[in-house]
């Protein structure tokens, strides 16, 4: 407390400017705190270590660090953001599951549906590109039910590329042969491979050789001293770029016949070793949209000869323009006829087309045996200028 002359003094100071200086008053030290950690802060120092209600837990709660830019990202607005880079591959693999769907219930509906199924269709065992490709979108989407449709798709698909059709009959590796020979099939595309057919057939050495859209330089040709030699019995039709075809056979034939058809498919009875085999030229036209009707006409009167002859020997080889997934080809191997790339492990050999086969294509090329016939090799060849593969057989008549 001032004492009079003290306040005194302070008053005159002040209305000078200038103001008496005291020494600062004591103050009590504050107590210090125990050596040791902070309880309150954690081993960097920071606040918060024990859960104290001021520490850094204010900071996080601010929200996500600034990204470098100094802007906040905001979590609602980056996950709308995903969800719309999704919707398309959810879309597009609906698109894909959608076609690849109706064409199986097509298939699983043991018929060929309107076009474009058929031509679809001859390219099944490749169904399994597109519904991989569907899987991966529906995964990346986040859907579980299009990932479980897609798994589905792909089941669907390779249970009808499995072969079609029984083995070979378990007694045909055990009954002796009554005879062997040799079977090629090839489609000159126009007679353009006429002469690799030549080079092959004097090479090969094949018994039966069935030939499709043999124009009229490819008959000429077959009608040569060399090839009469070879092959003393033939029957040859010739036509316009792809309407002819020919048979020719080391084995006397008999009872010349054709399938009525747009493009010839002549056919006859051999006599092979006292036994008589049957032989039938076949090439439907293909399944374009103008020429459904006649397609399914067509292999349906190749069904009715085998059918008709179903007790007997019976080779039908050739361009069928038809698959194991077509409905029409199916109804044709249900006669009893096999194919004998089936019965040698082949069956999914693409022989169409060129040069894409293989690895790409479809087998629409065929050599079908009947009752007491067995392949035991199959071979494919390539011919240049033509876009089918010729194919080889050998069979055992037992």
């Amino acid at each position: 407390m001032l004492t009079g002359e003290e306040e005194h003094h302070e008053r005159r100071g002040a209305e000078r400017g200038t103001s008496a200086r005291r020494p600062p008053r004591p103050t009590a030290e504050p107590a210090h705190a125990p050596e040791g950690p902070d309880p309150h802060r954690d081993a960097n120092g920071n606040g918060n270590g024990n859960g104290d209600p001021n520490g850094d837990r204010d900071r996080t709660a601010e929200g996500p660090h600034p990204t470098p830019d100094g802007t906040h990202p905001d979590p609602e607005r980056a996950k709308a953001r995903r969800a719309r880079l999704r919707r398309p591959l959810a879309l597009f693999a609906t698109l894909l599951l959608t076609a690849l769907s109706v064409l199986l219930a097509i298939r699983a509906s043991d018929g060929d549906g309107p076009t474009p199924a058929p031509q679809l269709l001859a390219f099944l065992p490749w169904f399994l590109a597109p519904g991989w490709l569907a899987l991966l979108c529906a995964i990346l989407a986040r859907r579980v039910l299009l990932s479980l449709w897609a798994v589905t798709v792909l089941v669907a698909t390779g249970w009808f590329t499995l072969p079609y059709g029984p083995d070979a009959p378990a007694a045909s590796g055990e009954s002796p042969a009554k005879a062997r020979f040799r079977v090629l099939s090839a489609n000159l595309q126009f007679g353009g491979a006429t002469e690799p057919l030549l080079d092959t057939v004097l090479t090969e050495h094949p018994q039966f050789v069935s030939v499709q859209e043999c124009d009229t330089r490819c008959a000429d040709a077959l009608r040569t001293e060399e090839v009469r030699k070879a092959y003393p019995y033939r029957v040859i039709v010739p036509g316009r770029t792809s309407e002819g075809s020919a048979l020719l056979s080391v084995y006397p034939l008999r009872g010349e016949s054709s399938v009525d058809s747009r493009m010839a498919m002549p056919g006859a009875v051999a006599d092979v070793h006292g036994r008589s085999v049957r032989f039938q030229v076949a090439h439907p036209v293909p399944p374009k949209p103008d020429s459904m009707v006649t397609w399914r006409e067509e292999l349906g009167r190749l069904r009715e000869y085998a059918a008709a002859h179903a007790g007997e020997p019976t080779i039908v080889a050739g361009d069928f323009n038809a698959s194991q997934d077509h409905a029409a080809f199916r109804d044709l191997l249900d006669t009893g006829l096999q194919d004998a790339a089936r019965q040698t492990g082949l069956s999914r050999t693409p022989t169409w087309p060129r040069p894409a086969a293989p690895p790409l294509g479809a087998q629409i090329d065929h050599i079908l045996l009947g009752k007491r016939l067995v392949a035991t090799e199959t071979r494919f060849l390539d011919f240049p200028g033509t876009d089918h593969r010729a194919l080889i057989a050998d069979v055992k008549l037992y």
